[in-house]
């Protein structure tokens, strides 16, 4: 059994750099599985570096994409909760660097630490505000603007610190799941904002997405 121990000066971005017995660093691939729906929820992930897209899958086969994450976002948490099982997907689009707490440890510190807490609260309680945005996009915003406003926040526009305007390859079916709309109208957008300048593919596929963009997602 790992039992966290109260460190007498706690640092967030220490605990989230290091490991021992209650949290681990793990290395994925690009296309790894981290951990798949359906199985045992009993640890929360910190994205250290990388990209991790979380999918989920119907009894029918039918597939998802639930969103994006980044560089400091968690996921998994829902083992916090009561989750006892997965209920999504979590692959690396890009080689990563995952921290990865055990659930008991992780509710020790949240209790013990402050600090830890504070930011874990935050982080939830931004990404709710997110979820909301999201669903507000989805009512009454057109598939052009959803298809904008996704590749602005793949790129972190708006975020602390320079954007990450290059994006890693994302197929246009992949795109469509998650704006909501036809793979066939992503790419007459697609061309659309490349013919505009407000994109451009270097090798390999790769996206650039370029701040003037924005004007897609304000214009009325």
């Amino acid at each position: 059994m790992v039992t966290a121990r109260k460190l007498s000066k706690f640092n967030t971005k220490t605990f989230l750099s290091t490991s021992d017995g209650g949290r681990k660093i793990e290395a994925f691939h690009r296309k790894r599985t981290i951990f798949a729906q359906g199985d045992p929820s009993d640890a929360v992930f910190y994205i250290r570096e990388g990209k991790v897209r979380l999918i989920v899958v119907s009894k029918n086969g039918k597939e998802a994409t639930l969103g994006i994450l980044n560089k400091g976002d968690f996921f998994g948490e829902g083992c916090l909760a009561g989750q006892t099982l997965r209920l999504s997907s979590a692959t690396a689009m890009t080689d990563c660097s995952v921290m990865k707490i055990d659930k008991k440890y992780m509710m020790e510190v949240l209790h013990q630490e402050h600090a830890l807490s504070d930011m874990f609260v935050a982080y939830l309680l931004t990404r709710n505000i997110r979820h909301e945005e999201d669903l507000v996009d989805q009512l009454f915003n057109s598939s052009e603007k959803r298809l904008a406003r996704m590749l602005i926040l793949l790129a972190h526009f708006g975020k602390d610190g320079k954007p990450e305007s290059v994006i890693p390859k994302m197929s246009q079916e992949m795109l469509a799941e998650m704006v909501g709309t036809t793979r066939s109208r992503v790419s007459l957008f697609m061309n659309r904002f490349r013919k505009s300048g407000f994109i451009h593919y270097h090798a390999g596929d790769r996206l650039q997405v370029h701040s003037s963009l924005l004007n897609v997602v304000l214009h009325d």
